[in-house]
């Protein structure tokens, strides 16, 4: 009886996720890309990371905390991509107020426009910017 109750509960609970992740008219929309995730990187991103996220932006000789080296985010996380750390805190990590951390955080209407991101075997729902922008992020670790 328990594991029908847990069975049915993650039914519901993907099913619910995946709802909230179409578009206003209830139709799927296309997952985004590394090209998507590439553009969102180029307007948000160049000036302090670098054009190839190693981070030598043109900003970034001005911030008091250097950005990291994005290629190798997997490399120090035992060559995994460690998608849920960067998705928190590119979204914005509640237990890190703006004022503990040099980037901004990415949220508010980000929100409205949610689709399903296998993190760590759960699909999330995340909004869809940062979904192309982790994708991009994986794609160019070292």
């Amino acid at each position: 009886m328990r594991r029908t109750n847990l069975a049915l509960l993650v039914f519901g609970s993907t099913f619910l996720a995946l709802a909230s992740c179409t578009s206003p008219d209830g139709q799927n929309e296309a997952m985004p890309t590394g090209a998507d995730g590439a553009a969102f990187f180029a307007a948000n991103c160049v000036s302090c990371h670098g054009t190839g996220g190693q981070g030598g932006g043109t900003t970034a000789n001005r911030l008091a905390v250097l950005p990291p080296n994005l290629t190798l985010l997997s490399a120090e996380n035992d060559d995994r991509f460690p998608a849920a750390r960067a998705l928190s805190y590119i979204y914005g990590d509640p237990q890190n107020s703006h004022l503990a951390r040099v980037m901004p955080q990415f949220g508010g209407e980000m929100a409205e426009d949610l689709v399903p991101v296998d993190i760590e075997g759960v699909l999330t729902p995340t909004p869809r910017e940062l979904a192309g922008l982790l994708v991009y992020l994986e794609s160019i670790q070292q």
